[in-house]
């Protein structure tokens, strides 16, 4: 792929600023927490496992700079700086699991010399971007057979290239199809209120020559009565033991109109955005964002009256009844959730 979406260089963070796309490919070098952390909540960098990445890296952006030797002063810092991280965005599950694995790696570490604890906490990250990778390619691989020789996708939001470090979930399933000379037509819910399928998936998609089509959110039901649908791939930013999924708003919608038309629905993520701790949605904290982003075309064109009440949440939560199956890079878990979930995870 010629597309990096977040990457370690020349002792930066380097990302493309999705807030510019689809009009200009922007990279960004950033090498202070506070501005990372402002680049994970405005959504210059996102997708769940692009946010596993950036958090480990800015974990390590955190204690960089600390010019102690001893493991306890290092320690508060390090807290001081997942903690900070952390509180950029609520909801993605591989947010936290790549601030647990960076902190993990200073612990493992902590009875050598602090420059040599910082660095672990720098190749986790780097690791943890290269099984990124990998988890891609698996779930491309699986995902793949689920679709014919000639299959319409429909998909919401940006699981693709610009979500992950290589490959993406739900697009990933895409392009490894093509790459097996299958014949598929992608359309791409533009996704509102701040249209990551229009903007992000709907150009990446482009860019890598797969045939997609750009629709309006509430036009996905006329496509399936229409048969045009065979099947809706979407991510998930959450996915806790019994199957329920969170994943970008309008995600549920297409789940139930899959139901009542017949059409499978698929969420596909890696082992990594699984939270087993939870037991349904229910218990899933739903990020609540800026009402400006409904009231104004990606903040910018009003739409809204001045004091017209506004509810934005980022998310919303796909029970696991209407999901026909889970693309992971351990393989495809179909029900009972709750069984098939832990044993795929703890087989593989």
């Amino acid at each position: 792929m010629n597309i990096r979406t977040i990457d370690w260089k020349n002792n930066k963070v380097r990302i493309i600023d999705q807030t510019k796309l689809p009009q200009k490919l922007v990279y960004l070098n950033i090498g202070r927490l506070k501005d990372l952390w402002q680049a994970i909540k405005i959504l210059r960098v996102r997708g769940a496992p692009a946010l596993g990445a950036a958090a480990a890296l800015g974990v390590y952006l955190g204690v960089r700079d600390y010019s102690g030797n001893d493991w306890p002063g290092f320690k508060r810092k390090l807290e001081a700086a997942a903690k900070y991280i952390a509180g950029s965005r609520p909801t993605a599950r591989n947010l936290f699991w790549g601030i647990e694995r960076a902190c993990e790696a200073a612990l493992q570490n902590k009875e050598k010399p602090v420059p040599e604890i910082k660095q672990a906490v720098l190749e986790e990250a780097k690791k943890i971007m290269r099984e990124d990778a990998s988890s891609c390619r698996k779930i491309g691989y699986y995902g793949a057979g689920l679709l014919k020789p000639e299959s319409n996708v429909l998909t919401i939001c940006n699981a693709g290239i610009l979500a992950t470090i290589d490959y993406g979930t739900a697009l990933g399933v895409v392009y490894s199809a093509c790459a097996l000379g299958k014949k598929v037509k992608v359309f791409s819910c533009e996704t509102r209120p701040l249209l990551q399928g229009s903007r992000l998936s709907a150009w990446e998609l482009s860019k890598q020559g797969v045939d997609v089509t750009m629709i309006a959110d509430n036009t996905a039901a006329w496509l399936m009565a229409n048969q045009k649908v065979d099947l809706v791939i979407a991510g998930a930013d959450r996915i806790v033991a019994n199957g329920d999924s969170a994943n970008k708003i309008g995600t549920l919608n297409l789940a139930v109109l899959c139901r009542h038309h017949k059409i499978p629905f698929y969420i596909a993520a890696p082992s990594s955005t699984f939270d087993l701790r939870l037991k349904s949605g229910r218990e899933i904290k739903i990020e609540m964002r800026n009402p400006q982003e409904v009231a104004r075309i990606l903040l910018k064109k009003t739409v809204a009256p001045e004091k017209a009440r506004i509810i934005n949440p980022a998310f919303d939560v796909t029970p696991h009844q209407l999901i026909s199956a889970i693309i992971t890079d351990k393989g495809i878990i179909r029900g009972p959730y709750i069984k098939n979930i832990r044993k795929t995870l703890k087989e593989k």
